[in-house]
């Protein structure tokens, strides 16, 4: 079983800047992809960046050039660096991961970390 553990969230006034972070522990073997997710209420959970085992990443095309993700595997970590952040970008965060153990695909959630842009 392997859980995440986002950390990084925050208030930030518009304009600014977060970096989230996410850690997988427990039963990792293999993991293959790391993304980021954010929901806001009465809405669905959203792509915000992934990230492959290799490195190569995409992006939702309104966060490009904005936020960037990566990740360092020997701490089975993956980031989120967020700059010129807005209201509109306000929303649960949530990390994203799924691999291999033994043969058997996973993937797993995170509990989510609260990001809030004010005016």
């Amino acid at each position: 079983q392997v859980q995440l553990v986002e950390s990084g969230g925050g208030l930030v006034q518009a304009g600014g800047s977060l970096r989230l972070s996410c850690v997988a522990s427990g039963r990792v073997s293999i993991i293959n992809d790391m993304a980021w997710y954010r929901q806001v209420p009465g809405k669905e959970r959203e792509l915000v960046a992934k990230i492959s085992s290799g490195g190569h990443s995409n992006y939702e095309d309104s966060m490009k050039g904005r936020f960037t993700i990566s990740r360092d595997n020997a701490k089975n970590t993956v980031y989120l660096q967020m700059n010129s952040l807005k209201p509109e970008d306000t929303a649960v965060y949530y990390c994203f991961a799924d691999g291999f153990l033994y043969g058997s695909s996973w993937f797993t959630w995170g509990q989510g970390t609260r990001v809030t842009i004010s005016e």
